[in-house]
This record gives C-alpha cells, sequence and structure tokens, in this order.
C-alpha cells in the first residue's frame, strides 16, 4: 500500500499562519493607489488563508490562483511557497511543485513538513535518491512522523533496499500501532523473500487494526491462503474483498501499490479461477482516475 502526502498539512500551515481555518474571510484589497508594505502583507496573508480555505474543499484551481499571487505579495514567506507547492502536487503538476517546495526551504531549510512533501514529490517523479534525502533530513528535526517513515520504506522498497524498508516499517508502527499500512507493506516484502508464514502474519495483525478497511492486506492474505492450498478460504475471502474495492482486481494498481513479482503471480492465479473471475466480470469498471489513485491512511 502506498500513502503519499501530496498536500502539505492544513493544521500545519494554519499554525505557521497563526489562523484557524474557520477564521478564514473574504479577501481585502486595499483601495489605495499605493499600497504600503503592510498592506500588501496583509493582503498576502488573506489570500493565503482563503487559498487554505478552498484547499480544504479540494477547490484546487482557485487556491492555487490566490497562493500564486500571495508568493507575488511575500515572497519571503515560507508558507506561501510552502501551500503553492502542496496545490501544485494536488493537481499532479510535480515540477512546479518541487521547485515551489525548494523555495520554501530556501527560506526554511528545516520545516520537516516541506521536506516530507518534497520526499513524497520526488518518489512519485522516480527520483528516489532525491526522495531518501528530503524525507531523511525531515525526519532529523521530526523523527517520529509514522507517514513520513512509511514515505521512506516505501521509496527504499523501490530502491530494492528491503532490509532498510522494513526498519522503515517497523518504525513506522512502533510511533503508531494502528498504523496498519506499514504492517501490511512488511508482508509484501516478506512474501517476494520466500517468507509466506511471516507475510500471513503480518497481513493477519494489519486486519486486526482494522477490520472494516484493510482490503488490501485481505485481498494479500486471500492469495497466500490459496497458494498454501487453502483453496475455498482463498477464494471466498478474494471474491469479499473484490466486491468491496474493484480496483483490487487490477493487476496494475497492485503493482503500483508495490505488490512484487511473486505475489503478483501468485495473485494472477487466484483470479483465473472460475468464482473470482466471475466477480470482476459482474462487476462495474472502475473510472480512470479512481484506477490511478491509491488508497490512504485510515484516519
Amino acid at each position: 500500500m502506498l500513502h503519499r502526502s501530496t498536500l502539505v498539512s492544513l493544521c500545519v500551515l494554519c499554525g505557521l499562519l497563526g489562523v484557524a481555518p474557520s477564521a478564514f474571510g473574504q479577501v481585502f484589497v486595499p483601495h489605495t493607489v499605493a499600497p504600503s508594505t503592510k498592506e500588501l502583507q496583509q493582503t498576502g496573508i488573506a489570500l493565503l488563508r482563503e487559498a487554505l480555505q478552498l484547499a480544504q474543499f479540494q477547490q484546487y484551481d482557485p487556491a492555487l490562483a490566490r497562493t500564486k499571487l500571495a508568493t507575488q505579495l511575500l515572497p519571503n514567506s515560507e508558507e506561501a511557497w510552502a501551500l503553492l507547492g502542496g496545490l501544485y502536487l494536488s493537481t499532479e503538476q510535480l515540477d512546479p511543485g518541487i521547485q515551489s517546495l525548494e523555495k520554501s526551504l530556501t527560506l526554511n531549510p528545516k520545516n520537516a513538513g516541506v521536506n516530507f512533501s518534497l520526499g513524497s514529490a520526488y518518489f512519485r517523479k522516480g527520483n528516489y535518491p532525491a526522495a531518501v534525502r528530503a524525507l531523511e533530513t525531515g525526519l532529523k528535526t521530526k523523527p517520529d512522523v509514522p507517514e513520513a517513515l512509511f514515505d521512506l520504506g516505501n521509496t527504499y522498497f523501490r530502491m530494492g533496499r528491503l532490509e532498510d524498508a522494513i526498519g522503515s516499517y517497523k518504525k513506522a508502527s512502533s510511533k503508531d500501532k494502528k498504523f496498519w499500512p506499514a504492517m501490511n507493506n512488511i508482508g509484501l516484502i516478506q512474501y517476494e523473500l520466500g517468507n509466506v508464514d511471516s507475510a500471513i502474519q503480518s497481513w493477519k495483525a494489519a486486519i486486526a487494526v482494522d477490520d472494516k478497511n484493510t482490503t488490501e492486506p485481505k485481498l494479500a492474505l486471500a492469495v497466500a491462503l490459496y497458494k498454501q492450498g487453502k483453496t475455498d478460504q482463498g477464494i471466498t475471502l478474494a471474491t469479499s474483498v473484490l466486491a468491496l474495492d474493484r480496483r483490487y482486481g487490477d493487476v496494475a494498481f497492485l503493482k503500483d501499490n508495490l505488490w512484487g513479482d511473486r505475489l503478483i503471480a501468485d495473485t494472477k492465479t487466484i483470479f483465473a479461477t472460475p468464482k473470482v473471475r466471475d466477480t470482476l466480470a459482474a462487476l462495474p469498471a472502475v473510472p480512470e482516475k479512481d484506477s490511478k489513485s491509491s488508497p490512504s491512511k485510515p484516519k
């Protein structure tokens, strides 16, 4: 499972700006011929407040327009550049997002949240060494953020540094006992290493944390059970899971979520069984935008 933050935390930004989301109001533009520096700064802050409010409701285009103007009025504001970068990432504009986040870091290199977002952006670009550098830099300032540790584990996973990935996932789980995605991904690695029993234990542990939302470990568990010869149990579990989330019937989606070659091959085997095949055929197609989105960590 992938969990990548694409927008700098609104709560963090609100704290930096000294405002609360509920306090956002309409932008006030001074009606003066030559506004003072203070008035321009006040306008910039007002624009950021409104942009944050719009971002909360996923109205990214108008939020982007306001934040771009805010960076012109507040060119030395790390918060403005951070928000602009986060909004770019939310609209899949990775290059300008990275540029804006880098600009924010020139103003405050120790901003952990910005480093975490930058690491996520580099991950999505496939620049894994840069992602590791950004995430590790952020973790030096805030070492107890499970989501960042999880992102670092995913990056190590992509780089083939499996032991490092497991270590990072374990740290994420130790910081948040309910952070089941880390347990899930440990299972993915264990399965690829041939440690099927250990993988099953990891997936069962993830499911025990949140039985309602753990679609991915349930499907992985179904595949493992089928592979072990518990065919009826595996098929029953697989069909029930796929009925809840059709995306997991797409092999490309599974690969995007770090499923390895061994697990994919065994998944194709169970997908080819008549009952699972008929279940998938009866389900509606997944909209393209949903098929490209990764599930996020449950709150």
